[in-house]
């Protein structure tokens, strides 16, 4: 029976996975702009123009960046010139890596990063025409509430985009998929992090994850709409978009 991604932890202790995930974030962030480069061989940048790319067709005006980390996502979406950015994540020290990038590009007028939990958002019904999330979904500790929270939060007509590693099909890609995934990750980020779990929770939640038409209809129970699913790069990754 498969595990559910949400009792997936990156560490073997029983305290909540949300505070497990904010510990995990908090150890990585001085590397993670690195290993997140190094280990994707910078892939990683053309999922975000892509997952920008799909969503500039309502011309977002308001935007915000679920699970933020250090504000990737948010500054790629600077080119859909929005009036703000909102750029939330639980991990303070992954915030303060991304306020000071922040700072050196002087986009602190469009972009705010503030310090948030996806299941209990401060932010007004409808405050957003758009949301994206990379790469974090899977760290919800409620996977359901979590995207209930993105929809409420978003304008009904207003998308949202979400980034997540998937499995590829194509036997050979997949092989070397799992190779460089399961072995060669949790062995670099040993050496370059201070935290040896990180990297191999990486391959267990991606592996539990609802990939696919399942994660679609997860999005329709939570209240979005017309959703569909792209992979790219041999689906080593896959797109999911949805209007609420």
């Amino acid at each position: 029976m498969r595990i559910q991604v949400e009792k997936i932890r990156p560490y073997s202790e029983s305290n909540d996975k949300k505070v497990q995930i904010e510990s995990m974030f908090d150890n990585i962030a001085h590397r993670y702009d690195f290993l997140n480069h190094l280990l994707s061989a910078g892939i990683d940048i053309l999922w975000r123009k892509r997952a920008i790319q799909e969503i500039s067709i309502i011309n977002p005006k308001r935007i915000m960046d679920m699970a933020t980390g250090t504000g990737d996502f948010a500054f790629e979406a600077l080119k859909l010139n929005p009036e703000k950015i909102v750029a939330v994540d639980l991990s303070q020290n992954m915030l303060d890596v991304g306020i000071l990038k922040n700072q050196k590009r002087g986009t602190e007028s469009i972009i705010e990063f503030v310090k948030g939990d996806s299941e209990k958002l401060d932010f007004e019904d409808e405050s957003f025409d758009a949301v994206t999330v990379g790469f974090g979904v899977r760290n919800f500790e409620n996977l359901k509430l979590g995207l209930s929270e993105l929809a409420r939060v978003t304008r009904a007509g207003g998308m949202i985009a979400v980034l997540e590693p998937s499995f590829p099909t194509n036997p050979l890609v997949k092989f070397v998929f799992q190779l460089h995934f399961k072995y060669l990750m949790p062995v670099i980020g040993r050496i370059f992090s201070r935290d040896p779990s990180a990297y191999s929770y990486l391959h267990n939640s991606v592996e539990a994850f609802p990939e696919g038409e399942k994660f679609c209809e997860i999005l329709k129970a939570s209240g979005f709409r017309d959703t569909k699913h792209l992979p790219l790069s041999f689906g080593i990754c896959t797109l999911y978009l949805a209007y609420k």
